[in-house]
């Protein structure tokens, strides 16, 4: 099957660099007439490229020797071998051109490693099967390269002679590049690293510290979504929090957490699985939706939320070559908000899912949670940086039209979209988000509980009084820089006090927290 060399003078919105043709994924999807953001732009050059690829703007422009065939098979062969895998676009491109363009790639080199990849993928992700005879007894070639991407449990199939080592199912399947950044962390072995600072603090301590951190996470996942609820609801969401992983991840338990979210009154927010459209934005003077993101259809997020499900079903039960917990928490927690399967709740739903991997993977020490909340409210712009770099590109590929209710309905098949995506970037935020609170947040906590039991101690020591008071107390004196308000010392209970105690308790305070240092 032929594609045309071609250099468009846009592509996707985006300039082609001069005396260049198109290559790969960039070139399938302009020459097929596909609705599929292609991330990573690549083209050929006329001429030679020193050091044989350049970086021009957003196009990877390659030396002219790697000028591919001008066929399917020449242009997927380029975009296997030199480009990320986009398993978005390859099952566009693999649904757009005809069954026969396969089976002659195929039957043109049955042993090729490449041919049998391409005839796994069109089985795989059409769920569409060739009329060919298994795949002769070589030897068996990895879906995805192991050195380039974090994979999952093999699968073989003997049927391509291929091991299945994906992140996920033909249904849904999330990508992880192996990048630098990610090896280093998840080769830092952050888990026995929390271990190892509750290994040396003792149990009362471990369990107060654990109780702060929680509040503190469900508080942040309230405050990000721009609400402060009253402590009984979030003391309600933390014992949630606190039960994640306990229960297998399905539909149930998604509804238990979303009826536990919005509380007794489901009037305005009906538990569970979304009937209507669901965006992002807001609305202009006229009422009219101004979308910066786009959900799911509502007829297709059953379907989606299934294959989600199944999704971490696959990344959970693994072997010595295990999927790192982080990796799949990501995955799952991002692959649910973007689906966003519900009418409410869907982004503080996401981040308990983040416990719930982590926690089921026994990734967190018993009954802690890594306050991942807080660190994303305390870094709210990389966090929505993050969402708006895999959201974005895609609402150009969704037709929608207002609603009188001030809703969107979304008019084309859209399921794809919410199927396949590229996970790097979000396991990168939320790993540095855990590694965040390992490496300072539970010491910090521990360190402070320390000092203030020490402060309480002393206090104690020189002034006999209620507990409750000289927690009062140290909370006034560190608010105020080190001296107890001139306003809180006329009050009852403090005016009881006197000036000598009063400075000594001061001097106690700033000795343990080491004020002024």
């Amino acid at each position: 099957m032929q594609i045309a060399a071609t250099r468009p003078d846009f592509f996707q919105n985006e300039p082609v660099p001069d005396d260049v043709t198109l290559a790969g994924w960039a070139a399938l999807v302009h020459h097929l007439g596909i609705a599929a953001p292609v991330r990573k732009l690549s083209c050929i050059s006329s001429k030679h490229v020193r050091g044989n690829k350049r970086i021009e703007v957003h196009w990877d422009v390659f030396d002219k020797r790697y000028l591919p065939d001008a066929t399917l098979e020449g242009h997927l062969n380029f975009a296997l071998r030199h480009e990320d895998i986009d398993l978005l676009v390859l099952k566009h491109v693999l649904d757009a051109v005809p069954a026969q363009a396969i089976e002659d790639i195929v039957a043109a080199t049955p042993t090729g490693a490449n041919a049998r990849r391409i005839w796994f993928f069109y089985e795989i992700l059409t769920g569409k099967t060739l009329e060919l005879e298994d795949a002769p007894k070589v030897t068996a070639v990895d879906a995805l390269n192991p050195k380039l991407y974090f994979t999952g449990k093999v699968r073989f199939s003997q049927r391509h002679r291929v091991r299945d080592n994906l992140l996920g199912t033909g249904e849904l399947c999330p990508i992880i590049r192996r990048t630098e950044k990610l090896q280093k962390l998840v080769d830092s072995n952050l888990a026995q690293q929390a271990q190892d600072i509750i290994g040396k603090t003792g149990a009362q301590v471990i369990a107060r510290a654990a109780s702060f951190m929680l509040l503190a996470d469900s508080r942040a996942s309230f405050e990000i979504e721009g609400e402060r609820p009253p402590i009984n609801r979030l003391e309600r969401w933390a014992r949630a929090i606190l039960e994640a992983g306990k229960r297998p991840l399905n539909q149930t338990e998604i509804y238990r957490l979303h009826g536990i979210l919005i509380g007794n009154d489901d009037r305005f927010t009906p538990v569970g699985y979304r009937e209507d459209g669901v965006f992002l934005g807001d609305w202009d003077h006229h009422n009219e939706p101004m979308p910066e993101f786009i959900g799911a259809r509502a007829q297709d997020v059953p379907e989606l939320m299934t294959a989600l499900n199944n999704c971490n079903n696959r990344l959970r039960i693994s072997d010595s070559d295990d999927v790192d917990p982080v990796l799949q928490a990501a995955c799952i927690a991002f692959g649910f908000v973007y689906i966003h399967p519900l009418a409410d709740g869907n982004g503080r739903l996401h981040r308990c899912l983040i416990h719930h991997v982590l926690a089921e993977r026994g990734y967190t020490p018993a009954g802690m949670v890594f306050p991942v909340s807080t660190v994303m409210l305390d870094r709210i712009d990389d966090y929505r940086d993050v969402l708006q770099s895999h959201s974005s590109p895609l609402m150009d590929f969704i037709e929608w039209h207002a609603l009188p209710n001030g809703n969107v309905e979304v008019t084309n098949e859209t399921a794809d979209l919410y199927r396949f995506f590229d996970c790097t970037a979000e396991a990168e935020f939320l790993y540095e988000c855990v590694l965040r609170t390992i490496e300072k947040d539970l010491p910090g906590e521990i360190d402070y509980l320390k000092r203030h039991d020490q402060a309480m101690r002393n206090i104690m020591n020189a002034v006999e009084m209620p507990d409750r008071i000289a927690e009062n107390l140290i909370m006034f004196i560190r608010q105020n820089g080190g001296a107890l308000p001139r306003k809180r010392r006329n009050r009852d209970p403090f005016d009881k006090l006197t000036d000598e105690e009063i400075t000594l308790i001061e001097e106690i305070v700033a000795d343990a927290f080491d004020e002024g240092e």
